[in-house]
């Protein structure tokens, strides 16, 4: 399976409480809410939803999605629900081990191993939405086949960054970017290593 990590993310690398106010206040964040999606990006977000074959979450991620796609009755419409709704997800935790979402596997042991053993699957798609803490870990051990940034055209000026202060190096290859009505962008890249680091010349 190709591992795949989706993360909306403000210009200044924020991806804290990007869908409302109360939604995440950790840390003292005020600023919640910053995310307003048009036509053409929530139908890029469609489609990515409809390209996974399971999905793997952190705790805090599968918690908040738990509670709301989770209990929410089928609209009939929603790629999104039905994707989160139908197919397996997988949860990276060591403190919940009952989880109620149907459909549910809890990876509590050596999380590198059980993701090797999904990538061993036959083609498809092992899809993490959000998930900070998890999404850091993937990428410092060289776990991710692909990202998407959908990278929104605010400077919010606190909050979670993806990328910490201080943290791994990595190339990326840019496989596709594109622009979106309200400013939106959208990059996928595959990592490719470390960087190339060059020597200033006179």
């Amino acid at each position: 399976m190709k591992r795949t990590i989706t993360t909306n993310v403000s210009v200044d690398g924020v991806m804290q409480g990007l869908g409302g106010s109360d939604e995440d206040r950790r840390g003292g964040f005020e600023r919640g809410g910053w995310a307003h999606f048009d036509n053409e990006a929530s139908t890029f977000v469609d489609q990515v939803y409809q390209r996974a074959d399971a999905f793997l979450f952190g705790r805090r991620t599968y918690e908040s999605f738990a509670g709301s796609w989770g209990t929410w009755p089928d609209p009939g419409d929603s790629p999104v629900w039905e994707a989160l709704n139908t197919q397996p997800k997988y949860l990276a935790s060591t403190t919940l081990t009952d989880p109620r979402w149907a459909n549910t596997t809890v990876l509590s042991g050596d999380l590198a191993v059980a993701i090797g053993e999904l990538k061993a699957k036959p083609a498809g798609e092992l899809q993490v939405h959000g998930s900070g803490a998890l999404t850091r870990w993937l990428l410092e051990n060289d776990l991710v086949d692909e990202m998407n940034l959908l990278i929104f055209p605010v400077v919010v000026g606190q909050g979670t960054r993806l990328f910490p202060a201080t943290g791994p190096d990595m190339a990326l290859d840019l496989v596709e970017s594109r622009a979106f009505p309200k400013g939106i962008t959208i990059q996928v890249y595959r990592p490719t290593g470390r960087p190339q680091y060059g020597t200033a010349t006179p």
